[in-house]
C-alpha cells in the first residue's frame, strides 16, 4: 500500500502528465500556424482557417467598437447600432438578412461587448458565399428601417435584462462605482435616458466612423479551401470605401486609493453581493496568467475553495463565481459574486471571502492544487477548440488585441505560473484599497415574471443565443 505522501506525489505527477499531454496536443494542432491572413487594400484584415472535422463553417465580422468607444450622453449607441444592422440595407429589407441565412440552413446572430461588436453566421460549408455577400452589403449599404420601433425594443431589453434583474442591476452599479473615468463605467446596453435621446442621425454618423473596412476583422473557420474563401472575401469586400479614421480611446482609469462600497435597494428574492478588484489584462503577461489560475483555485468548480466553504460546508450562498476577462481591451475587474441563502447575512459571507483571499495571499497554494487549476484551464481552452465558432472567436479577439498568434501563448503562459506567482498577484491586486463592493438589499420579493440573474459580464446579444447555437 502506498503512503499518503506517495499517493499525493503520484497524483501530482499524473496531473502534470495530463497538462503536458493537453499542451502538446494543442501545439501539434497548430491553430495559429494554420491560419492564412491577408490585409486588403482598404485595410480590412482577413483570417481564414481550414477545419475539416464537420461540413460546417463560421463566418464572423468583428468591428473594433463597443461601449468603451462611446461618450457620456451617447451610451448604448454601439448596441443600438448592432440591432439596426438587422433592419435593412439599400438592397435588403428588415430582417431579410436573417431570413436568407435561415433559408440556406444557417443561423446568424450578433453581440456587443465593452470592446467590440461581432456578427456571425454558422452555416453549411457549401453556402458560405451567402453570408460573405450579405455582410459585405450591410457594411457598405447600411440603411435601416423602423428606427423608433427598434429603439423601443432596446429600451424594453434594458428593462428586462437589467432593471428587472436584481443581480444584473447590482453588477451595473458596482462597475459604475469601480470605474470613475474609463468608459467601462457605463453598461454595454447604455443608460436608459441616453438610449431615449439617440437619433437615427447619431447612428448613421457612428456607423460611418466605426463600420468601415479599416476598423474590421473578418475571421472564417470551417470545412473549405482557404485560398478559395479568401478570394471570395476579397472580391466582396475590397471595393468598400473607408470612412474617417476612428478616434483613439486614450482614457486610463486612475489608480484606486481606497475601498468603495455601494448598496442597491431593489426587489429581490435574496440578498447578493459583488466585489470587484482592478486587475491588468492580457498585455500584462505573467500577472494575467497568474490571476487566471487564482480564479480557478478560488471559485471554478465544486472542488474550488470558495465553493467548498461557502456553498457546501457553511451553506451560506446559493452559488459563487470569481474571475476576470483577461482579453478585455483595457484593464478590467476581477469579480466575486454570490447570492445568499435565506437567513444568511451578507457581511458574514463577505468575511468568508476575505478569509479565503487572505489564505491565498499568506500561504502558497500546494503543488497538487496548483496543477489541478492548470489542468482545468488547459482542458477548457483545448476542448473549446472543437467548435469552429470558438476558434473564430479566439482568433478574432486576439487579432484585435494585437496579433492572432498570441492565442498560442495562452497555454505556455498558464504552464509557467508558479505558486509564488499566484501569491504575488493576490497580494498586489486582491486588496481592500483596490476593491469596490456592491451589496444587494432586497426591498421585497420579485414581481411575478421577473427574473434574477448573475452578472452578464458586459455582453448583450441581438437575440437570445443558446450555448448549443454558439458552439455549432
Amino acid at each position: 500500500m502506498l503512503s499518503r505522501n506517495s499517493c499525493r506525489a503520484a497524483a501530482v505527477m499524473a496531473a502534470a502528465l495530463l497538462f503536458s499531454t493537453l499542451t502538446a496536443s494543442f501545439a501539434r494542432a497548430g491553430m495559429a500556424d494554420a491560419v492564412k491572413t491577408k490585409t486588403l487594400s482598404n485595410g480590412l484584415r482577413v483570417l481564414v482557417l481550414e477545419n475539416h472535422k464537420a461540413p460546417v463553417a463560421t463566418f464572423s465580422v468583428f468591428y473594433r467598437v463597443g461601449s468603451r468607444n462611446e461618450q457620456f450622453g451617447r451610451t448604448g449607441i454601439s448596441h443600438l447600432l448592432e440591432h439596426l444592422m438587422f433592419r435593412g440595407t439599400k438592397k435588403y429589407g428588415p430582417e431579410e438578412f436573417s431570413n436568407i441565412i435561415q433559408e440556406n440552413g444557417g443561423m446568424d446572430n450578433a453581440f456587443t461587448t465593452s470592446d467590440y461588436t461581432n456578427y456571425f453566421v454558422n452555416i453549411n460549408k457549401d453556402h458560405l458565399d451567402v453570408p460573405i455577400s450579405l455582410e459585405a452589403d450591410r457594411m457598405a449599404n447600411f440603411a435601416p428601417q423602423g428606427f423608433e420601433s427598434e429603439r423601443a425594443v432596446v429600451m424594453e431589453e434594458r428593462r428586462m435584462s437589467t432593471e428587472d434583474k436584481p443581480e444584473d442591476a447590482l453588477d451595473e452599479q458596482t462597475r459604475a462605482a469601480a470605474f470613475v473615468e474609463h468608459p467601462y463605467h457605463w453598461p454595454v446596453i447604455g443608460w436608459m435616458q441616453d438610449i431615449r435621446r439617440l437619433t437615427l442621425d447619431d447612428v448613421y454618423a457612428y456607423h460611418g466612423i466605426y463600420y468601415s473596412p479599416q476598423n474590421a476583422v473578418i475571421v472564417t473557420v470551417g470545412d473549405f479551401k482557404a485560398d478559395q474563401v479568401m478570394k471570395q472575401i476579397e472580391e466582396a469586400f475590397s471595393t468598400i470605401k473607408n470612412g474617417p479614421k476612428p478616434p483613439p480611446m486614450p482614457i486610463v482609469e486612475p489608480e484606486q486609493r481606497g475601498e468603495r462600497r455601494i448598496e442597491l435597494l431593489h426587489a429581490a428574492d435574496l440578498p447578493a453581493f459583488e466585489e470587484g478588484f482592478h486587475v491588468p489584462n492580457f498585455k500584462a503577461g505573467s500577472d494575467a496568467f497568474a490571476l487566471e489560475v487564482a480564479g480557478e483555485v478560488l471559485a471554478d468548480g465544486k472542488s474550488s475553495r470558495l465553493y467548498r466553504r461557502l456553498v457546501m460546508e457553511k451553506r451560506m450562498v446559493v452559488e459563487i463565481n470569481a474571475g476576470f476577462d483577461m482579453t478585455s481591451f483595457d484593464p478590467n475587474l476581477f469579480m466575486f459574486a454570490a447570492q445568499m441563502r435565506p437567513g444568511v447575512k451578507t457581511e458574514d459571507a463577505l468575511a468568508e471571502v476575505d478569509k479565503e483571499i487572505a489564505e491565498l495571499r499568506d500561504h502558497p497554494v500546494s503543488a497538487d492544487e496548483l496543477q489541478k487549476a492548470k489542468n482545468l484551464e488547459a482542458a477548457q481552452f483545448v476542448f473549446g477548440q472543437d467548435s469552429v465558432f470558438r476558434q473564430a472567436m479566439l482568433l478574432g479577439i486576439y487579432e484585435m488585441l494585437g496579433d492572432y498568434r498570441q492565442v498560442d501563448a495562452y497555454l505556455p503562459g498558464i504552464d509557467k505560473v508558479t505558486a509564488a506567482d499566484v501569491q504575488r498577484v493576490t497580494r498586489q491586486y486582491l486588496v481592500s484599497a483596490n476593491r469596490t463592493t456592491g451589496v444587494l438589499v432586497p426591498t421585497g420579493v420579485l414581481p411575478k415574471g421577473a427574473m434574477g440573474g448573475g452578472p452578464s459580464g458586459g455582453q448583450v446579444h441581438h437575440t437570445d443565443l443558446t450555448a448549443d447555437e454558439a458552439a455549432r
